[in-house]
């Protein structure tokens, strides 16, 4: 089976705070998430090795943008100190 029959996923977006490398402003940007939550239980026709695959998996969340346009100065830059995968606890 796909690993993505595991899961449900959504897009959200959560604000961060964050440095522009060229002006140095400190700003609230909007970063936009992928929402990967685990099934409440294991899809149709699955063998031994999906069950025990199933079994270890947990929720997460990946990171989509990768770069932000400064609200100052206007020119994009990477964004950085932000972890681009992070699990979903209860």
């Amino acid at each position: 089976m796909d690993e993505r029959s595991y899961y449900n996923e959504s897009q959200a977006t959560k604000p961060a705070q964050l440095n522009c490398s060229f002006c140095r402003s400190v700003e609230t940007y909007e970063l936009r998430w992928l929402l990967r939550r685990k099934k409440d239980r294991l899809p149709n026709g699955a063998g031994a090795d999906d069950r025990a695959r199933f079994a270890k998996i947990e929720s997460y969340m990946v990171l989509l943008d990768d770069k932000m346009n400064c609200k100052k100065c206007r020119r994009t830059f990477d964004i950085s100190g932000i972890r681009t995968t992070s699990l979903i606890t209860a």
